[in-house]
């Protein structure tokens, strides 16, 4: 008939023919991380989003190392690597030289991994406090490259202990996308960061390494802390979000670990929402 056209599919179908097959690799028949090896960076204490990540993937199987900030923060962070036997490493992003070292460290005792998580955020308190307007130039910078501009860093140096195919996720938050009161310049930096995200994801297909951002809804973390009235959207999102509830770090560790499984291997360039819907109605 003029003006229909058929696939090649359709036409093998009705003719009988086999139809193309996809040469791709069985999905495993359980989801597991066995024989994977990450880097989870960010990790502050109990409460980080983090290290309900790094739980998630180690239950299922995964070899991990840790990063923490200082020594202030090593007092917390490492009875928690101890639990699951991970490699411990200290990273400032702001540090010259300390994010390359713990590259180094991995290349040299692991040769490759498959996957890294970036939950890292900052600004200048009296930055994050002040509407837009009044933020600073050096303190929107600061946000920009802890926040933002040490994912692509991550990026640049886990890609070459990657040659078959990885997976890089770094955190979001719905802030980026609508305007929540109080989050202020973390908005526009956090809009920088999925924007990354997309780019990373089209830069880094050919390679098969896949990018994502896990935006979860509000959880009580330490860096959440520092937001003003950051009780008021718990509280909002815990009314309104179609669950009426909010989501805990295990909810968002669990969707992590999936991510970086060969689960899903078809997927890139996602914002991944972990709220209990409240995207859909905030």
């Amino acid at each position: 008939m003029q003006g229909v056209r058929y696939t090649h599919f359709e036409i093998c179908v009705s003719s009988g023919a086999t139809p193309p097959t996809v040469d791709s690799p069985a999905l495993p028949t359980a989801m597991h991380l066995r024989g994977k090896r990450g880097l989870i960076m960010g990790v502050a204490n109990e409460h980080s989003i983090a290290w309900g990540c790094a739980r998630a993937m180690h239950s299922l199987g995964a070899e991990l190392a840790l990063t923490y900030l200082d020594d202030k923060a090593k007092l917390w962070v490492q009875p928690l690597a101890e639990q699951i036997d991970a490699m411990l490493l200290p990273c400032d992003v702001r540090q010259a030289g300390q994010m390359e070292a713990v590259f180094e460290v991995l290349a040299a005792r692991w040769g490759t991994f498959d996957f890294a998580l970036h939950a890292m955020a900052y600004a200048p308190k009296e930055d994050l406090h002040a509407p837009l307007l009044d933020a600073s130039a050096a303190g929107f910078a600061v946000a920009m490259d802890v926040s933002c501009h040490s994912f692509v860093r991550m990026a640049r140096l886990a890609v070459p202990l990657m040659p078959q195919s990885g997976t890089l996720l770094t955190t979001s938050y719905y802030g980026a996308q609508k305007v929540i009161g109080h989050y202020n310049l973390m908005g526009p930096v956090k809009a920088a960061l999925e924007a990354v995200v997309r780019q990373l994801a089209m830069e880094l297909g050919p390679r098969r390494i896949r990018v994502h951002a896990l935006s979860p809804g509000p959880i009580r973390t330490r860096a959440a802390s520092g937001i003003d009235a950051f009780d008021e959207l718990l509280d909002q999102a815990a009314q309104r979000s179609p669950e009426h509830t909010l989501v805990s770090i295990e909810e968002v560790g669990a969707v992590a670990a999936g991510l970086v499984s060969d689960w899903a291997r078809g997927m890139t360039g996602n914002i991944v929402f972990v709220d209990a819907g409240y995207h859909i109605v905030g």
